[in-house]
């Protein structure tokens, strides 16, 4: 099992850093960036993944990178698969 800490979700770093501090509410914040408020409350309340689409996006309207939105979302992903490795034989060459 892996001991290093795990990842923030990108959907709370763009709730507690952006949409917060901006005093948007769930319905405004997700009519500008073009989604359903369906959508953006399961991002921002981490029940589902940051797609590419979504991180060009918030990208977009946050004058960011949707690489480094990506990033956070791979390495959350990576965490998670860490935690139950599977059982693997090395395939000698």
């Amino acid at each position: 099992m892996n001991k290093r800490r795990k990842p923030t979700h990108p959907g709370e770093i763009l709730r507690e850093d952006i949409i917060k501090p901006l005093d948007l509410t769930v319905t405004e914040a997700a009519r500008r960036l073009g989604v359903t408020r369906k959508t953006l409350s399961a991002l921002i309340n981490c029940k589902a993944s940051l797609s590419p689409e979504m991180a060009v996006r918030v990208a977009r309207a946050t004058k960011t990178s949707p690489e480094s939105w990506l990033y956070m979302q791979a390495k959350l992903d990576l965490w998670i698969a860490e935690q139950k490795p599977p059982t693997v034989q090395e395939l000698a060459i």
